[in-house]
């Protein structure tokens, strides 16, 4: 479940909308929009699951949402209820972000049962897959290594680069590194700071099977106005 396989680049976005403004009106369109152009999936606040899962019902696309957002920083039962309530509401992917207060002191063995804690919950319904956030831009890439090990042994399906509200987003050098530690039957997702084309292309080239966006339709836009040229 965490390769995608496709033959363009529509099938590996993440039509996102996390910002704390989010309403109503704009998540039906985002589902709609995603559902028009066959995108992998949406990815939105947990308030909006419900609405998410029966705008796309029926479609192929996918309702992701996210866990210890935007920091990582919950209790780790709390990351659990909230994987839990999202389940139920429609989400069939959990994109959680991993403790990296902890990660960056050294307590590895609190990053693996948080992370454990949340997989185990998302792995009792079937079909459904766990991201692990890193937020690259905060850590060594020692650091990125060992939690993608982490993330690996701890039953996650994917990890992902950025939240999108730290310091830095996704970058062809993490993604390739992400690629190297993890190996190719498991998934890696570019998210934060992809508006463009080229970078998303750069992000697929590096390694990435997932590319979490905002700017979906700009970054088809592009495609559309290459293939004229051609």
């Amino acid at each position: 479940m965490s390769e995608t396989s496709c033959d363009n680049i529509f099938c590996f976005i993440d039509h996102t909308l996390l910002k704390a403004d989010s309403v109503s009106s704009r998540i039906a369109e985002l589902c709609e929009q995603a559902i028009a152009n066959q995108f992998c999936a949406v990815c939105i606040l947990p308030r909006f699951v419900s609405q998410a899962a029966d705008l796309c019902k029926g479609s192929s696309v996918r309702v992701c949402t996210v866990v210890g957002f935007p920091l990582g920083a919950n209790e780790t039962s709390t990351k659990v209820y909230e994987a839990a309530a999202a389940l139920e509401h429609g989400a069939v992917e959990i994109d959680m972000v991993l403790p990296i207060g902890a990660l960056i002191e050294g307590d590895l063995g609190y990053v693996a049962a948080d992370i454990e804690a949340v997989c185990k919950e998302v792995l009792q319904k079937k079909g459904a897959l766990t991201k692990v956030i890193l937020e690259t831009a905060m850590l060594t890439d020692e650091q990125k290594k060992i939690a993608c090990e982490i993330a690996m042994l701890s039953g996650a399906d994917f990890v992902k680069t950025s939240t999108g509200f730290g310091p830095g987003g996704a970058t062809v050098h993490d993604v390739t590194l992400m690629r190297e530690i993890v190996g190719t039957s498991f998934g890696v997702k570019a998210s934060g700071g992809i508006k463009s084309l080229d970078q998303a292309a750069a992000m697929i080239k590096a390694g990435a099977n997932r590319i979490g966006t905002s700017s979906s339709i700009e970054i088809i836009r592009q495609l559309k106005e290459a293939m004229k040229k051609e």
